[in-house]
């Protein structure tokens, strides 16, 4: 599996969602800035991408993620 179809599947799952991914072959590393995580808890913003990737982990396609997630306005702030 390819980062570019990580990103793709998450994008396609989360609205508004830019990824951010690195990594290669089953294990990767995302960051993900949506709108769609406001108010949410880390718990839940990760379980959110998880659910994007489930079919994938369930495969074996992805055996390891490491998940960053952010609303736009967290990651602003993280890069000031």
């Amino acid at each position: 599996m390819q980062a570019s179809e990580v990103k793709s599947i998450i994008e396609a799952g989360i609205a508004d969602a830019q990824v951010l991914p690195e990594g290669e072959g089953c294990n990767f590393q995302v960051v993900v800035i949506s709108p769609a995580f406001a108010g949410l808890s880390p718990v839940k913003k990760q379980q959110m991408v998880y659910a994007t990737l489930a079919e994938r982990i369930a495969d074996g396609s992805i055996h390891a993620l490491t998940i960053k997630a952010y609303t736009p306005e967290q990651w602003q702030a993280l890069q000031g």
